[in-house]
């Protein structure tokens, strides 16, 4: 069996190093050195620890990376980060609109699609690779695997979730990661035969990389105490694109760094209004000056982790970074009018707050005087999803 996942965003590289890695244990538990097709001459190797057998039938796992994030920051540092090896196709589709970003994914995926003929392809998430690559390969017969199926935000004006939404309508296997992804597929009429329950990879990863991230130096780096400070990422277009909203974001951050330190890795969305606007020197809040608010270049997975696990609080409009909160038991407030992964709030530590950052600031104040949400960890998040969906899928 040959298959090829699709990586084209950050959050998308936690969730396929998992299943890359389960792919791996399958071959080396079946003794699985090769693997050779009908009518090829070429045999490909598979890592293993004990080498008996050539004659056993193996999995060969492609890595196609579309190019859709292309900062080396965003994409080197997680291929690093997360042990993958080097992508085997790389398209190189960069930035552009959704019709174009979209397009050129389909036109470039085609060509490895036609040319190494895999039996099935494995999408992840929710970002326009996710849809464009799931397409390209229903139209061409190949079947199509889609990872944290289910999710709904219901907003459709938010472009993730129209993604969702056709990658699910048209897949062959649904592996959804919370129960309300079961609702939401029933309701859809997806038959239940095409559905699976399995867990969470984003969890996968971090219970496997948790060892890892608490040697880093991160804290001592940038001088944070343990759960004595608050990490912010934002990057949603209805957040970051408006420079007024930009200004107001600021401007709460710089007040809640009156309570404590605060470290913002800014996306490039958000750091070219920055940049555009030169707001750190026209606000008037002295942020240059103000050692409690650090804003910093995006961070590689592993140190991100360390920093997320020792946060006294977390403000994010990032769906992962709710979910991984959530594991940590770790307090965090969402900036976002609704969230498909309601689970975090029902079960976890998530609050959703919505975009009024008057009413973000007393949250965040609450959490900072004591007053926490007490949450547990959601069924199957056990660090196990990965190895439930490469069993189902050789199955």
């Amino acid at each position: 069996m040959k298959i090829i996942s699709v990586v084209g965003a950050r959050p998308n590289f936690m969730k396929v190093a998992p299943i890359h890695k389960a792919f791996i244990k399958f071959n080396i538990e079946h003794q699985v050195t090769s693997i050779q097709y009908p009518g090829s001459s070429t045999q490909h190797p598979v890592p293993s620890l004990v080498r008996r057998s050539n004659s056993a039938v193996g999995i060969q796992h492609l890595i196609c990376h579309t190019g859709q994030h292309y900062d080396e920051k965003m994409s080197k540092v997680f291929f690093e980060d997360l042990e993958l090896p080097k992508p085997d196709f790389y398209l190189g589709v960069g930035s552009g609109s959704h019709a174009e970003q979209t397009a050129k994914v389909m036109i470039e995926f085609e060509k490895i699609l036609l040319n190494e003929k895999p039996n099935l392809i494995i999408v992840v998430g929710d970002v326009n690779s996710t849809i464009a690559c799931s397409l390209t390969a229903v139209k061409l017969g190949i079947k199509v695997a889609h990872v944290e199926a289910g999710l709904r935000s219901g907003e459709r004006k938010m472009p993730e979730e129209i993604n969702r939404i056709l990658t699910d309508s048209i897949s062959d296997f649904l592996f959804v990661t919370e129960k309300s992804g079961l609702e939401n597929l029933k309701r859809e009429g997806v038959p239940d035969s095409n559905v699976f329950f399995v867990g969470n990879v984003m969890i996968d990863s971090l219970i496997h990389y948790l060892p890892k991230a608490d040697k880093s130096n991160i804290l001592y780096n940038f001088q944070l105490e343990t759960c004595n400070y608050c990490l912010v990422t934002l990057h949603r277009p209805s957040n970051v694109d408006s420079p007024e909203n930009v200004k107001k974001i600021l401007a709460l951050l710089n007040e809640l760094s009156q309570k404590r330190k605060i470290i913002f890795p800014v996306h490039p969305r958000t750091l070219s209004v920055i940049n555009d606007l030169n707001l750190t020197n026209n606000l008037n809040l002295n942020l240059n000056l103000n050692l409690n608010l650090i804003l910093t270049d995006p961070i590689g997975y592993i140190d991100f982790l360390a920093l997320t696990k020792n946060a006294e609080l977390v403000i994010t409009d990032s769906g992962g970074i709710q979910e991984e909160s959530t594991y940590l038991g770790v307090q965090c407030i969402t900036v976002r009018d609704n969230t498909e992964r309601p689970v975090t709030v029902v079960e976890g530590t998530n609050q959703l707050i919505g975009t009024d950052l008057e009413k973000v600031k007393e949250a965040a104040l609450k959490v900072l005087n004591g007053e926490n949400k007490t949450g547990s960890i959601p069924e199957l998040w056990d660090g196990h999803a990965a190895e439930r969906i490469v069993k189902l899928l050789i199955n």
